[in-house]
């Protein structure tokens, strides 16, 4: 240590580098703490982003539109205008916006008909009625609700997957649902209730996750709307209804009072909502028909002799025309009657090869084809082998979900399984496309989000059952 003329100590060459080391290791480190800081700032900011719902919404509506523009592009404008719209969902919605009433499913004025149930050809009617019967404008309309219909879709799915889940399977499974091909192809495909029936099957799950945590009487008899509703746009969602309201009252079983009050309510007020078409029914046809008649026709092209290698009649077959024809001869309570007969009887008589048509009816349900790896090796199209392929996907995913689910012993795993078995069953019996798969792939696409991300394991994962009412039931 030195000192200078002053007389004053001055600092060695070495005290000097020391603390010039010592000040730029601490810059240094201040430096990767401020840059260690803005990575995390900017991850947060991504996960952000990506778990936004808004973009994940958005994200549906431009990819349905923009496959709905496309195609609108290669399709004459003279066919959008008419072909969708023959079939029975069309059929009955123009007698409807000309004034005959709720008719005539075959396009020829055939009278009254239960063919289907109320909500969607009520609303393709009052398409009708502001945009014109079978125009080009009201094919726009009908698909423009559909994608609506579908991209709505993705916040049930989101609610859902982060209450049983968390955000990233929320995540997850709202982006699948936004970016699956089943589900940007159907709502401009199919003018039928397929893309509304799903936000109806997707709402329903997280309503009944959420209503469990009501006391209140309204939320419930809002759930029972939500049901009725359902049921009038389609009743194959109805095979999940005593299910999830028995799980609802076991969820409340400590609440004595209310344990079965409130559920009972939410079914009454279903019913009710039914009890007006079901007497429709019957004053129009004389004979109990609680919401669609037409169960005999579907059962019949599922199990006729068409599929009968053996039968004597080797020009046997199904045509559009001839159906027509006799139903237009006998009506449509004799029409079903037979179809019954007929249907019932093969079954009884051919049990070997019914149980491999409900093979057959399974691999076309989830995987959109009765012989999926020939039909995946044959095909030319990209997009046709990927829809093969995500259908498998998944459905496997969705197996492994319901695992991943029990396994942590969440109490979600039943609701969502209910979907899983009980739906399809009626497919299985009668006939089956990946069209009728689509209601229940919002909840398909949940389960293989938590096969991916896990279950919450955590002991709050669900609001604690309802504890003894304090208040009376309001």
């Amino acid at each position: 240590m030195g000192y200078s003329k002053a007389g004053l100590r001055q600092p060695s060459d070495a005290l000097i580098l020391g603390l010039t080391k010592g000040a730029l290791v601490s810059l240094l480190s201040k430096a990767k703490a401020h840059h260690a800081g803005d990575v995390k700032l900017e991850e947060r900011r991504l996960v952000a982003v990506a778990t936004s719902l808004w973009l994940i919404v958005a994200a549906a509506v431009i990819c349905r539109m923009g496959y709905a523009y496309q195609q609108s592009r290669e399709i004459p404008a003279r066919v959008l205008a008419s072909v969708p719209f023959e079939q029975e969902t069309g059929n009955i919605a123009m007698a409807l916006a000309t004034g005959k009433g709720f008719s005539s499913p075959m396009r020829r004025d055939t009278g009254p008909t239960a063919w289907l149930t109320p909500m969607y050809p009520l609303i393709v009617a009052g398409i009708f009625c502001v945009f014109g019967v079978s125009t080009l404008h009201a094919f726009y309309a009908a698909a423009a609700l559909n994608i609506l219909f579908s991209a709505a879709t993705c916040v049930p799915v989101y609610s859902t997957g982060r209450r049983m889940s968390g955000i990233g399977a929320a995540s997850i499974a709202a982006w699948l649902w936004a970016l699956f091909p089943n589900a940007i192809v159907i709502p401009f495909q199919w003018i039928w209730d397929t893309s509304l029936s799903a936000l109806l099957a997707a709402t329903i799950l997280w309503a009944t996750f959420a209503v469990i945590e009501s006391e209140k009487l309204r939320d419930w008899c809002a759930y029972g709307f939500l049901w009725g509703f359902a049921l009038l746009t389609n009743p194959a969602l109805g095979a999940v209804l005593p299910f999830l309201l028995g799980w609802t009252a076991y969820r409340g079983r400590h609440n004595t009072r209310g344990r079965f009050i409130r559920p009972a309510f939410a079914l009454v007020i279903a019913i009710l909502c039914c009890v007006p078409w079901t007497v429709r029914n019957h004053l129009e046809f004389h004979r109990f028909i609680p919401l669609r008649s037409n169960l005999p026709f579907e059962l019949w092209l599922g199990n006729n002799k068409v599929f009968d290698d053996r039968s004597p009649d080797v020009n046997a077959r199904v045509t559009r025309y001839e159906e027509e024809r006799r139903y237009v001869q006998v009506g449509e309570t004799a029409f079903m009657r037979e179809k019954w007969n007929l249907a019932t009887e093969f079954i009884r008589t051919h049990k070997r090869l019914e149980a491999r048509l409900v093979g057959w009816r399974f691999m076309d349900f989830w995987l959109g084809s009765f012989h999926p790896v020939q039909d995946f090796e044959n095909s030319d199209s990209a997009w046709i082998r990927m829809i093969l392929a995500l259908n498998f996907i998944t459905g496997m995913g969705s197996l492994i979900g319901i695992v991943v689910l029990w396994r942590s012993r969440s109490p979600y795993v039943f609701p969502a399984t209910v979907f899983i078995v009980a739906v399809p069953l009626v497919y299985y019996a009668t006939h089956a496309s990946l069209r009728y798969r689509h209601p229940i792939d919002p909840i398909v696409l949940t389960l293989t989000a938590i096969a991916v991300t896990g279950a919450k394991r955590r002991a709050d994962r669900i609001v604690p059952r309802v504890q003894e009412a304090r208040e009376p039931i309001s």
